[in-house]
């Protein structure tokens, strides 16, 4: 705990734990009070508020961690105008995607024409993408236990609230109850927490052109690999809604919330090598050397486990998802093993502020992912996927490796030498 590597991965590690141990709590709570197809199309709408979130945070999350620790008196600025741009990405870019659901949509039509769920939608997707920022705020600052307070928040509010709505809502009831947990979530991390990280912060809308200019083109950077990254996470369930049906998307989704409890592990180390790379690049290679070690020593027992008891996990649900999910649950768990190195170097590389591997290397797993899963869903079903993502972590965790083989072998003649 006195190394801020370990401290802040750690940190970051049980909060995404926690959100994705809770995400599982939600879903099976979900599954036991609403129906099937209720829990597959509130899973692809709250995919479709992810996705959005993630268009509209503009690389501005990531910029956050790299530029925050060296903004000095400028610092309140740099955090007011992200919040803002956010704020104001989100609402445009959900009414576009809300005016465009019949082109890429069609199964979620019905939120245009209720008022509720309209109004919902472009709110908490405005809340996600505050959330997400405020959250990186504390990264930036080496306090990540904030974020972690920020998300216990969060997990605690919409699992009560799931049980609570349901019985007056049906849809609405999972959306909703996940929704409102995230602006308190919001409220609390921005206007108690933050305060305290950052001493005299005061939550202001504005644009700071000058403090803003600096930062385009890493943010854009980010922006463009960030979108690619995390592209097929939200495009497959709304991809398997459309193909397969709502039924077939609740399984799907289930083993997938279920594989991001491990995915959580190299995220949260990648994070923490890339706000610490952020204070000081000298120890970069050191600290990416301990992040691998770090990373593996707990990713590998655990992906033994989920193949071993994926099954009597997903019965935590009903049979029916054990029956249905099993195969794809281990296939994603076995993907963690290529995933977490390409975690750990696109970290490096953020800190390095090389983007465009980065950017080709994610334009790569998000094609290459739902190209394959388009051709297997309607051929294997949702085990389709799960083969799609595997193989594209796959390859690109072999192009990392060769790109780092001539520099493992300089160390190696080196090391070598001095002995």
């Amino acid at each position: 705990m006195r190394i801020p590597l370990y401290r802040n991965a750690l940190y970051l590690m049980i909060n995404y734990g926690i959100t994705a141990i809770a995400g599982l709590v939600f879903w099976i709570l979900a599954a036991r009070f609403y129906l099937a197809e209720d829990v597959g199309l509130a899973s692809a709408i709250l995919s479709a508020t992810m996705l959005l979130s993630l268009l509209a945070t503009l690389g501005l999350d990531y910029t956050l961690i790299r530029f925050l620790p060296s903004s000095g008196e400028a610092s309140n600025a740099v955090i007011n105008s992200c919040f803002t741009i956010g704020g104001m990405a989100s609402i445009i870019i959900a009414l576009i995607f809300v005016a465009g659901l019949g082109f890429w949509s069609p199964a979620l039509l019905f939120l245009r024409h209720d008022p509720l769920f309209l109004s919902a939608f472009v709110i908490f997707t405005t809340g996600w993408t505050l959330y997400r920022l405020v959250g990186r705020t504390f990264i930036a600052e080496r306090r990540a236990g904030f974020a972690l307070a920020q998300g216990i928040n969060f997990n605690l509010l919409r699992i009560t609230l799931v049980m609570l709505l349901a019985m007056f809502f049906t849809i609405f009831g999972i959306f909703a109850s996940w929704g409102i947990a995230v602006l308190v979530a919001v409220i609390i991390g921005g206007l108690m927490f933050l305060p305290w990280v950052q001493p005299g912060y005061r939550p202001l809308p504005m644009i700071k052109r000058k403090v803003v200019s600096k930062m385009v083109h890493f943010s854009f950077a980010n922006y463009i690999a960030a979108l690619l990254w995390f592209a097929p996470t939200f495009i497959l369930p709304l991809m398997v809604v459309n193909l397969l049906g709502a039924e077939a998307n609740a399984y799907f989704y289930i083993a997938w919330a279920l594989a991001n409890v491990l995915f959580s592990v190299p995220l949260s180390i990648s994070f923490s090598l890339f706000a610490e790379g952020s204070y000081d690049e000298d120890r970069l290679g050191r600290n990416t050397r301990r992040s691998l070690v770090f990373t593996f020593a707990i990713v590998v027992p655990v992906m033994l486990l989920i193949i071993l008891i994926g099954d009597k996990i997903l019965l935590l649900f009903a049979s029916a998802y054990a029956e249905n999910a099993t195969n794809l649950l281990r296939v994603l768990a076995i993907s963690a093993i290529p995933l977490s190195l390409n975690h750990i170097y696109f970290g490096v590389k953020r800190v390095e502020m090389k983007m465009k591997s980065v950017i080709f290397l994610n334009a790569f797993i998000a094609i290459a992912t739902l190209a394959l899963s388009s051709v297997l869903l309607p051929r294997m079903g949702i085990f389709g996927a799960g083969v799609a993502w595997l193989s594209s972590q796959g390859v690109v965790a072999l192009v990392i490796v060769l790109l780092r083989l001539p520099h493992i072998r300089k160390r190696l003649l080196r090391l070598r030498a001095s002995r």
